[in-house]
């Protein structure tokens, strides 16, 4: 296994080198990331040279198009899917409203989904909304101590009745990785669809959905190094089967059919930057390969650097008797996202420690079910830590230090 180059990553992001966030350290990383130059430099190229109404038969239009596919192409191709089964929207949370609202179409009234108290809201409150329309909503509960699913309680909820379940692949504030492709074969074996919100783990690599089996994987491009957009994979066989909810004349097309408006175009195209680093990232490792290989291995890269920096940390903070750590304290079974629980409010904390060069958050990060599932007052909120690949053991050492002087 390749050791992750971090000079090499560091010098991909022009934000470690901006005059303005030097002597700071970045930890609100599950907030939006940094982007990386090469969706810096499309967006500028196509701002400079493509801002043009795409797909016509002039070369900056023509350009402009291919441009638009190539993102989408790449991107499928990274995550083992169809290139027509991938699209964007403004966010993760409008594209999720769409879909729910071509289900309030498709289910009956009697027929039920299943929805998590984990989720950040964006998975949850579309889905719950489907009530109004007699679609019976059964919540799948995460254990109040340690904020985990525990999927021999889906299958208590399972029955022929259900045609969706709604979950994370990890939550935003407990920050455990959910067994995916576990849960997709139980919920598939009930005859039911899946939905997973990949919002916090995409940054963290991107999965092969295919492998994964989720009929539905949802994540953000502004959190995964690129510009703001929401990426969703549908699978042709759901995708098909679903209410168009596009304009009438674009129902045929599958990337279309759960986009109401036209794309932001510059954005979608400068999202093929992310499929540049990827590779980028991979060959410079020594890595060769198909697409599917190459996001294999970078996700390989990115999680075993994770890892590393994020179990001495977690070791740190269990240790201490003032705070609650949520979720896992093995690194290996969570992305970095870190939430504590002060007891107290936790943004006044969040300011105190940017006294000290630490960019972190605190509040309830969308997320108040799961904060009050396990206890804990969204007024207050948590104070939440959370960092990607390009982070280094000097920013997470210079991280502590600041939290063994703010707590």
């Amino acid at each position: 296994m390749s050791v992750l180059d971090i000079d090499f990553v560091r010098a991909q992001f022009p934000a470690f080198s901006e005059p303005s966030l030097q002597g700071q350290a970045f930890f609100e990383n599950a907030g939006g990331s940094y982007t990386c130059r090469q969706v810096i430099d499309r967006l500028t190229r196509f701002y400079t040279q493509r801002k043009v109404q795409p797909y016509a038969p002039y070369e900056a239009s023509r350009l402009a198009g291919a441009e638009m596919d190539e993102a989408r192409s790449r991107l499928a191709a990274l995550m083992g899917v169809a290139t027509e089964e991938l699209s964007f929207g403004p966010s993760t949370t409008q594209n999720t409203y769409v879909l729910a609202q071509a289900f309030r179409q498709f289910l009956k009234p009697g027929e039920a989904i299943v929805v998590t108290n984990q989720d950040h809201e964006a998975n949850s409150g579309p889905w719950r909304r489907l009530a109004d329309a007699g679609i019976e909503v059964r919540e799948w509960q995460i254990d109040p101590q340690t904020g985990s699913l525990d999927p021999a309680q889906l299958e208590n909820l399972l029955d022929d009745k259900v045609r969706l379940v709604c979950f994370p692949h990890c939550s935003n504030v407990v920050g455990e990785i959910n067994p995916v492709a576990e849960i997709t074969a139980i919920a598939h074996a009930a005859g039911a669809f899946v939905c997973v919100d990949g919002v916090s783990y995409a940054p963290h690599g991107l999965p092969n959905v295919d492998d994964l089996g989720a009929d539905v994987y949802l994540f953000s491009a502004y959190k995964t190094y690129g510009p703001h957009q929401g990426v969703m994979v549908i699978r042709r066989v759901l995708g098909e089967l679903l209410p168009n909810q596009a304009h009438h004349f674009n129902g045929d097309t599958l990337y279309k059919r759960f986009t109401p408006a036209g794309p932001d175009h510059a954005q979608v195209a400068a999202c093929a930057g992310i499929a540049d680093y990827f590779e980028a990232l991979a060959a410079h490792h020594g890595h060769q390969g198909d697409a599917a290989g190459t996001g294999a291995f970078v996700h390989d890269l990115m999680r075993a650097h994770e890892v590393d920096l994020l179990q001495p940390l977690l070791d740190r903070l269990v240790a201490r008797n003032d705070l609650r750590l949520l979720g896992p304290s093995d690194a290996s079974r969570r992305a970095p996202t870190v939430a504590l629980a002060l007891g107290r409010p936790a943004e006044p904390v969040a300011a105190h420690l940017a006294e000290f060069g630490i960019m972190a958050g605190g509040g309830d990060f969308y997320a108040q079910r799961p904060l009050e599932a396990m206890g804990v007052d969204p007024a207050q909120g948590v104070l939440r830590i959370s960092f990607t690949h390009y982070t280094s053991s000097a920013e997470v050492e210079k991280l502590t230090e600041a939290l063994d002087r703010v707590l």
